[in-house]
């Protein structure tokens, strides 16, 4: 196998692209976001919202000025989607049904930046070394927030920067403020981790003793061993946040992927088996003896749907979801919306759905959450569609990197709100990007169906 070096990661190398400037800017945007506590306050995400519109504009204003795009990752679908959303938005508002005007105005605003990370992902990532740059960045982002994460909980340092948690004391938050929120950005940069590993598998096992110390050397020494550490700091980062539905949404949505790209990646299936059979036991069995998964089993064993109040809370929400089935109580009017409907069992203050999948339908209704389901099952059937397809290896691990990123974050929706939280919304726009950019895009490597990954 080639070697694989970070000198190489070189977005500007190949001609006939849009601005580098303009691919960096949309990088940056998205690792500033969870810097800003998640961006899970308007002051906050505002910024991201700001940035977006600006390197739209500037995006657009190249493209008037003759300079080429690509966008053959662009599909019908994406736009029918998006725009059916926006004009059910238009449509509460400008009929009078939202119940809240100011917060579905903003909503609608920071809806609109989230479309914005969606389609400058797929015009921007026009190569496969552009691709490869966004997602090791993506992964070092997950790496600081395990980092950052774990190093103040395993010194009792409650800090974000330099305020003090109000919530989530002694366990890992990251630069966030909610640990679940910090779990569900783990699960998709993991996911994107595991993509890169299995983009580095050999094709072929080692038929002498000389390939296989060969192979051996480059695991230890080599990039595949950084990315493999890189994972171990997350895992760790995301056993320490205590998150139940955190840590199985992980576990589950990499076995789902991982059986899919077994039957799919037939011709790797003992490389795919290894890893996987690597990550269970060193990082859950080995590592979670030492970070504390017996503390998130306890949480796991000691949950009881009779004492749990979020499944009172959604079971309250599903009323509104019943009264208001078409066009929903208004885009960012649930924690208006809630306290019509709870009871004297409630005894906390909710501004979201511990669900997404709750939150959205009770706030859109039935046609407004339409084109967000259309929309996320079409980037699973093509996610499923490049590793069957492509015969670039990278091309399919990303694939994977998709379809694995999708099932956890959808897992974790049953019970939180990762999708609320606007720097875990943009991450989730790009995993939702992937598979058309890996669909249509050139492997740069005609003719083969090339192992190689590169890694910083």
């Amino acid at each position: 196998m080639n070697s694989m070096t970070s000198s190489r990661i070189n977005p500007t190398h190949v001609t006939n692209r849009c601005p580098s400037f303009l691919f960096y800017w949309l990088v940056a945007t998205l690792v500033l976001a969870p810097l800003l506590f998640g961006s899970n306050r308007p002051v906050f995400w505002s910024v991201s919202e700001v940035s977006l519109n600006l390197l739209t504009a500037t995006t657009f204003g190249y493209a008037l000025l003759g300079r080429s795009f690509r966008l053959a990752a662009i599909k019908p679908i994406h736009l029918i989607a998006f725009g059916w959303l926006v004009a059910v938005i238009a449509t509460q508002l400008i009929a009078g049904t939202t119940i809240d005007v100011h917060a579905t105005k903003s909503q609608l605003i920071k809806t609109i930046a989230l479309m914005q990370v969606f389609f400058l992902t797929l015009v921007l990532v026009d190569s496969r070394e552009r691709l490869l740059f966004l997602v090791n960045v993506l992964l070092l982002s997950g790496v600081f927030q395990a980092v950052y994460g774990s190093l103040m909980t395993l010194t009792g340092t409650d800090y974000i920067w330099n305020q003090p948690k109000e919530h989530y004391r002694g366990v890992a938050t990251g630069t966030f403020i909610n640990r679940n929120h910090l779990a569900g950005y783990l699960e998709m940069t993991l996911a994107l981790g595991l993509g890169l590993l299995i983009a580095s598998l050999e094709d072929h096992p080692a038929r002498t003793w000389r390939q296989w110390l060969r192979g051996w050397t480059t695991t230890l020494l080599g990039p595949k061993a950084r990315v493999r550490i890189y994972l171990a700091l997350m895992v760790i980062g995301l056993i320490l946040t205590q998150s139940r539905m955190g840590n199985t949404a992980f576990f589950a949505s990499m076995m789902i992927a991982g059986a899919i790209g077994l039957y799919l990646f037939r011709g790797s299936g003992r490389g795919v088996v290894l890893l996987f059979t690597s990550l269970l036991i060193i990082d859950i069995f080995l590592m979670g003896a030492f970070f504390g998964i017996d503390k998130v089993q306890e949480r796991i064993a000691q949950t009881s749907l009779e004492t749990e109040q979020r499944i009172l809370v959604n079971q309250l929400s599903f009323e509104i979801v019943k009264d208001n089935p078409w066009l929903g109580t208004g885009l960012g009017t649930y924690y208006t919306a809630f306290p019509q409907y709870r009871n004297e069992q409630v005894t906390l203050f909710y501004d979201h759905a511990h669900s997404d999948l709750i939150e959205f339908p009770s706030e859109l209704g039935i046609l407004g959450t339409l084109p967000l389901v259309l929309l996320v099952g079409f980037a699973f059937v093509t996610a499923i569609k490049v590793q069957l397809s492509r015969r670039s290896r990278l091309m399919r691990a990303m694939g994977f990197s998709a379809t694995m990123g999708i099932i956890a974050i959808m897992l974790h929706s049953i019970t939180d709100f990762n999708l609320q939280i606007f720097a875990n919304a943009a991450t989730f726009m790009v995993i939702l990007a992937l598979p058309f950019i890996c669909l249509t895009l050139d492997s740069g490597r005609r003719g083969s169906g090339s192992n190689n990954a590169f890694t910083v």
